[in-house]
């Protein structure tokens, strides 16, 4: 269980599981986990009514260009659409969710027992998008996973995290770029430690670091725009991974001459750390016009 200054929240998660097949391998996957958890967001401190606007205002514009970037399953947003979005993010700052740096979560403390869970908080879900925030303690780790047929925008708003990311090797048919145990080949598109504030991120169907891993190094929060959001009988379930390395590709020209880092990727069972504690989003609003 987490707290962060109290206040009472509470968001239950079901939790179910299914088994999909991989070759002759089946993969467990665990779909949810039944946690409480108490976090709060709470509104910033503001001096006056127009200073209130402006925190709700840049949540409101996110949103209403997720209105009009994500087009439903299958559609890619146009790289207009992109930049105009980013732009929106990368002025986007802890307080327009409620956050702040001075809430207990952010501070150091003493390291806690046990392994550091990851809480979520849904500020929006519908069937074209979602928007969602992580908040993920010092040492804690989003494992390896996928976003299939979407594409993501991650801002980070609070603290500083490790991020590796992958994308699969063309073509996906190709023999040689699966290994013995149904591994396929990724190459390696980012490995590096971000600090917010920073600009923000995008991955996309085939590229941009698809599958990627967070580690926490402090306390952090970050949010996602996710579009269009995970669902299972959609065929965009959600795949963890584990890598390892494929020498044998050293003795080819043609991945020696790249000077890029690849390894195999096999689909693992859902990992314990990949479990998340869901509250309720307690910050700044947003107006659905067409609810």
């Amino acid at each position: 269980m987490m707290t962060v200054e109290s206040s009472g929240l509470v968001e239950q998660i079901t939790k179910s599981d299914h088994a999909v097949g991989i070759g002759d391998k089946v993969i467990a996957k665990k779909r949810c986990v039944k946690k409480k958890a108490r976090l709060q967001l709470k509104r910033p401190a503001v001096r006056d009514q127009a200073a209130a606007a402006v925190v709700s205002t840049t949540l409101q514009k996110v949103f209403d260009s997720c209105r009009r970037v994500f087009k439903g399953a299958a559609a890619v947003p146009c790289a207009a659409d992109v930049q105009n979005l980013c732009r929106i993010l990368d002025g986007m700052i802890p307080e327009d969710v409620g956050l702040s740096k001075d809430l207990q979560f952010f501070k150091p403390k003493t390291e806690a027992e046990g392994t550091p869970r990851v809480t979520s908080a849904t500020i929006y879900k519908g069937h074209n998008f979602e928007l969602c925030i992580f908040f993920l303690p010092a040492s804690a780790v989003i494992p390896l996973h996928n976003h299939p047929e979407m594409t993501v925008f991650s801002k980070l708003l609070l603290g500083t995290m490790h991020i590796k990311s992958y994308d699969w090797v063309d073509p996906l048919n190709s023999d040689f770029l699966i290994s013995p145990s149904k591994s396929r080949l990724a190459k390696l598109k980012a490995n590096r430690i971000f600090t917010a504030p920073c600009d923000t991120s995008v991955l996309y169907p085939t590229s941009g670091g698809n599958i990627h891993e967070f580690t926490a190094i402090t306390p952090c929060a970050f949010l996602d725009v996710i579009g269009p959001p995970y669902s299972k009988d959609d065929g965009r379930d959600c795949s963890y991974y584990k890598e390892t390395p494929c020498l044998n590709l050293l003795e080819i020209e043609e991945y020696k001459a790249d000077g890029s880092c690849y390894r195999w990727l096999e689909e693992i069972e859902t990992p314990k750390e990949s479990e998340m504690d869901g509250i309720e989003y307690m910050g700044p609003k947003i107006i659905d016009s067409t609810a």
